[in-house]
């Protein structure tokens, strides 16, 4: 039987090119750039993909539930609320592929999404196996709303869903590091499956050396727990082989052109296998084989096309 992944979120409008100059309209976001990469690596084998999340009635949002059609995920969950519309962001890639964002998103409609007294999410939850969410899902949202998520994830738990929860920090999202560690813990106590950026980790818990992060992640909760740690090689610990760290090779990489969504493209490729039971050692394997692809090409999403060989 396939497998069903509702993933909740926020996908913005993408601005890109020379600042002042010729620029292109796209879109992206953490947590769609994973729907979209999950969608493609799982598709073989059966895998749905619904993305929830909140558009407004304007044209734009009508041309990204388009797209999002287009690239085969499943919009049911998506509300359309009057007189709101999408984020918008702008990237900026210097020489070596390394990216910045500026952002336009404080009254996106996503924020909105448990506005109504019952979202399309929860009026659908048992129908799903797996809820992808990440930590920016946590930061758009507002507190009661943030509570009602926590809800959805503990009962989706609770019945032997998998809940998976990407540790994405992005400070200037939050209020305080106070309010995000807080947010994070609750939501890791919760997860099934926790992918851990180190690097992000270590910003959230203010710690002066990426080993002391890595050895904090490794005492987190959940009991499948995935350290990306850049080129080298990704920790593993997983049911199959309770209480062992093992590693996934990372690939190399000759030129690196935009590593916008390489861990979002990771997740989708491990999530993809790990959902239709290969080990998670191999998962991280094909995870960090998509990543790889992803970051030769510019943008979040790049062309199916370039994707049509083996991984």
């Amino acid at each position: 039987m396939s497998k069903r992944v509702a993933v909740i979120g926020e996908c913005m409008l993408e601005l890109k090119g020379e600042a002042f100059g010729a620029m292109t309209l796209g879109y992206g976001g953490d947590t769609f750039n994973t729907a979209v990469y999950l969608k493609r690596c799982g598709a073989s084998a059966g895998i749905q993909v619904s993305y929830a999340t909140a558009l407004g009635d304007d044209g734009l949002s009508s041309g990204l539930l388009a797209r999002w059609q287009d690239q085969g995920i499943d919009t049911r969950l998506v509300q359309r609320l009057p007189g709101r519309m999408p984020g918008l962001y702008m990237i900026e890639v210097d020489d070596a592929g390394e990216r910045s964002f500026h952002y336009w998103r404080d009254t996106a409609a996503a924020k909105a999404y448990f506005d109504a007294p019952v979202s399309p999410l929860e009026a659908q939850v048992d129908d799903f196996d797996a809820l992808y969410l990440s930590g920016i899902t946590l930061a758009i949202l507002p507190p009661a709303s943030r509570e009602r998520l926590y809800a959805l994830m503990t009962a989706m738990r609770e019945r032997g869903a998998q809940v998976i929860f990407d540790n994405n920090y992005r400070p200037r999202l939050w209020p305080d590091r106070s309010t995000a560690r807080s947010a994070f813990e609750r939501a890791f106590s919760i997860a099934t499956i926790a992918l851990v950026t180190a690097d992000d980790h270590q910003a959230l818990m203010a710690l002066d050396s990426l080993d002391a992060a890595i050895a904090l992640a490794r005492r987190l909760p959940p009991p499948e727990v995935v350290i990306k740690r850049g080129a080298s090689s990704t920790l593993v610990r997983a049911a199959e082989f309770p209480d062992q760290w093992l590693e996934a090779p990372t690939q190399r990489v000759e030129r690196v052109v935009d590593t916008t969504a390489a861990g979002d493209s990771f997740a989708g490729g491990y999530l993809a296998r790990r959902l239709t039971g290969h080990d998670a050692v191999s998962a991280a394997s094909h995870g960090n084989r998509v990543a790889a692809r992803v970051i030769c090409h510019p943008g979040a999403i790049i062309p199916a096309e370039v994707m049509a060989d083996p991984l």
